[in-house]
């Protein structure tokens, strides 16, 4: 993979955002909620699991504890029973109960907007605050880098990192800030259709012609 400069690389990475975009007009975020406290839940459930198994669960979870008060107040057990199929479930149970009361005691059952207050929260590392603020609240504060983000930026040349902070501090200068949260679906979306992660389609790939991974 060869090193380009950091004009290069810009170009690089508008190119690839402007295919992307072009190729995923209506790229989103695949799971189902309503307000941020639901998509908070159903991120933090998402973990190591497929949207759709989580999206399969929520509608029973939501309808028993709509909100941080009354999850808050729920049995563990009960949480655990819901969630199960979701993988690591007395973990996320844990999670979201912890959750559920650090809002009520600290933020009136309300989930703040800023990355400093999601963070310190039980369940929510950087991912998941960044999917939280770009799309309940449409603030731009980082770049959510999932298993598909950090997998397509290495095989884009976008960067050599492969943990997710130092893969999100590559990302942020070669996007736009108003676009960061968009990248992140149209990233996604393309990890889960073309750019498989043990068998990508790169013949049926828009970006085939300038992926540096792509050797036909």
């Amino acid at each position: 993979m060869r090193r380009r400069t950091r004009a290069q690389l810009a170009a690089h990475a508008a190119q690839i955002q402007r295919r992307l975009a072009a190729e995923y007009p209506d790229a989103h975020c695949e799971l189902t909620y309503r307000n941020p406290f639901e998509l908070a839940v159903a991120t933090i459930l998402s973990a190591q699991c497929t949207d759709k198994r989580v999206n399969a669960v929520t509608p029973d979870l939501f309808a028993r504890w709509p909100d941080a008060e009354a999850l808050a107040a729920a049995p563990l057990e009960e949480i655990e029973s819901v969630i199960r199929s979701t993988g690591f479930f007395r973990n996320k149970a844990r999670s979201l109960q912890g959750l559920a009361r650090q809002l009520v005691a600290e933020h009136g059952g309300e989930v703040p907007r800023t990355m400093e207050a999601l963070t310190v929260l039980p369940g929510i590392g950087r991912k998941t605050a960044n999917v939280v603020l770009g799309n309940a609240f449409g603030i731009n504060d980082g770049i959510v880098v999932d298993t598909h983000v950090a997998r397509l930026a290495r095989r884009f040349g976008l960067t050599r990192a492969t943990a997710p902070v130092p893969i999100e501090r590559a990302l942020l200068p070669l996007f736009p800030r108003e676009s960061w949260t968009q990248l992140s679906h149209l990233m996604i979306w393309h990890g889960r259709r073309t750019c498989d992660a043990r068998k990508p389609r790169c013949t049926q790939c828009v970006l085939a012609d300038i992926c540096p991974s792509y050797a036909p």
